[in-house]
């Protein structure tokens, strides 16, 4: 018996992909729950009492901590500060920690104070970890091997152990790792080129769960690449199909795809029929150098727009992810970058600047060319007030092109990109282009929803919010919003639906591209001053060896 605290650290600063204040329109705290920490809780042994505190969402008490035997936490960069305040919450209740996770994984030195660091990917290695703790070991570090895991053997996650209300939706992982090889990416460095897939059944198990749970709404696939292994998904989806059509389609889906998703009609087809309503897609640039040098060549020999606007008929929406600072960047790229994402129509462009993860091919490339900045820079820019993802912490490195002038590019396509007029009329092609289905809900064994006419009472009670918070908070969008929802509701009202998620969407993306330009005017204003000094190549963590659990002191 083991009493484990599950802790998920806080992400410091204001991210983009919070959707805070989308989240704080819709009464929930965060978008999702942590899928690690309720996987990692599916992997201990029964009889091991676990409870979940993620600090984005609630408080860790006193009391949460004095009722733990082990404390478990970990999470991606943005979270390393505060999983580094959490170990220290724990030390002074002397509790012991473990912590992991892909931060960890990828820079284990930073985590020295930990008494355990658990790294890789969990399956790989948690049994040995159970083993030292039965055995009464209290510190040593635990390496699962790489890209070897059997993810057909992952159980189920604890849906349970999250307080549903204070979230957006669920999310669920098909598949792991990417085929491509971009230079930035820590993906394939982490999880491998091989995307290993679970089964049909466990993936329907997982559905399941949650449905039997009184779940409905938006599950969101975070595969590092849903279609990386296209034959795999291909085969999975008849039966997420069917399975959405036995119950009158509970769920809606969203994920993560390489753009060449728009070369396949029939992925296409079979996605829009299982009830995929948006894709976050990876752009980076519209300049084929670019996309050549960081080795993103899936994306060159195509029309960008076409590809994109594909998508669109095919009944999803695309968010896409754009980003400044490559070496192969010659002179201004603003107007090139507007440009595309104004072709392309994707109204939630995350544009952020480049940051060379530990670990990848890029970090390695800039360590041996003494390039990078010191290796507490993320420290201290995140401890500046607000600072948080690369959208105000990137460029952790000596540029290519002025720093000066990227700042400068990035802060007039920020600028232009999230002005209301612009926003929305990116909002006005998708209403116009996306292609819905006509979904069969007769199979639901839910309620029927209450309807004034023909309309959800819900989904008007969900309108009446989303305007109210758009007067209160954006009146200056609201006519743009307006002509957009009026003009939908007359041409295409099967889009209407992702009219609204724009719209709310935009209630965060606004601000905090507002907020984006106020760092970079800080920036700018202090020019040299605040460049940091270049790194010398670093020495790793290797002081401390991986042994099996046996051999851990």
């Amino acid at each position: 018996m083991c009493n484990v605290l599950l802790v998920a650290p806080r992400f410091v600063g204001r991210t983009f992909a919070s959707f805070q204040t989308t989240c704080e329109m819709m009464g929930a705290r965060s978008m999702v729950p942590p899928l690690g920490l309720l996987t990692v809780a599916a992997l201990l042994p029964p009889s091991w009492e676990c409870r979940l505190v993620n600090r984005n969402t609630e408080e860790l008490h006193d009391a949460d901590l004095e009722w733990a035997d082990l404390v478990m936490t970990g999470g991606m960069l943005p979270q390393q500060p505060d999983t580094l305040r959490v170990i220290e919450l724990a030390h002074a209740h002397q509790k012991p920690v473990a912590v992991g996770g892909p931060d960890a994984t990828s820079s284990p030195e930073v985590y020295k104070a930990a008494d355990f660091r658990v790294l890789g990917e969990a399956e790989g290695v948690i049994e040995d970890f159970i083993e030292a703790w039965n055995a009464g070991v209290r510190q040593g570090r635990f390496e699962a091997e790489k890209f070897t895991v059997d993810v057909t053997r992952t159980p189920i996650p604890r849906f349970d152990l999250a307080k549903i209300r204070q979230y957006m939706g669920y999310s669920v992982q098909f598949s792991r790792g990417c085929p491509f090889t971009c230079e930035f990416c820590d993906i394939i460095e982490l999880y491998g080129r091989v995307p290993r897939v679970k089964t049909t059944e466990q993936m329907l198990a997982e559905l399941d769960a949650l449905y039997r749970n009184g779940y409905r709404g938006g599950l969101d696939f975070v595969d590092d690449n849903f279609i990386g292994n296209k034959k795999a998904v291909k085969a999975f989806l008849p039966h997420l199909i069917a399975w959405q059509k036995a119950r009158g389609y509970p769920f809606t889906f969203s994920t993560e795809a390489s753009i060449n998703l728009s070369d396949d009609d029939v992925l296409l087809a079979l996605m829009r029929e299982a009830n995929f309503t948006m894709i976050f897609v990876g752009i980076e640039s519209p300049d084929t150098e670019t996309l050549v040098s960081t080795q993103k060549t899936q994306n060159t020999r195509r029309s960008l727009a076409d590809s994109v606007h594909k998508i669109y008929r095919a009944g999803m929406f695309v968010n896409a992810g754009f980003i400044l600072g490559f070496d192969s960047e010659k002179g201004a790229v603003a107007d090139e970058m507007i440009a595309c994402i104004e072709a392309t129509a994707i109204p939630i462009s995350i544009i952020s600047l480049l940051y060379a993860l530990p670990s990848t091919q890029l970090y390695r490339r800039l360590e041996k060319e003494g390039r990078l900045y010191p290796a507490d820079y993320h420290k201290l820019r995140v401890s500046g007030e607000g600072i948080g993802d690369q959208c105000t912490a990137g460029l952790n490195f000596e540029t290519a092109r002025p720093r000066r002038d990227i700042l400068l590019d990035y802060r007039r396509i920020l600028a232009h990109v999230y002005r209301p007029k612009a926003y929305y009329e990116r909002v006005r092609t998708v209403a116009r282009l996306l292609k819905r289905p006509k979904l069969d809900r007769s199979a639901s064994a839910d309620p029927a929803p209450r309807r004034l006419f023909t309309i959800p009472i819900r989904d008007l009670a969900m309108l009446w919010r989303l305007v109210r918070h758009i007067v209160m908070w954006q009146p200056q969008a609201l006519w743009q919003f307006c002509k957009v929802l009026v003009e939908c509701a007359r041409n295409n009202p099967r889009a209407l639906a992702a009219v609204g998620s724009l719209a709310a969407l935009y209630l965060h993306a606004r601000p905090f591209s507002r907020f984006v330009i106020s760092v970079i005017d800080r920036e700018l204003a202090l020019g040299e001053s605040a460049r940091p000094s270049v790194l010398a190549p670093a020495a790793r963590d290797d002081e401390q060896e991986t042994l099996p659990a046996a051999k851990v002191a």
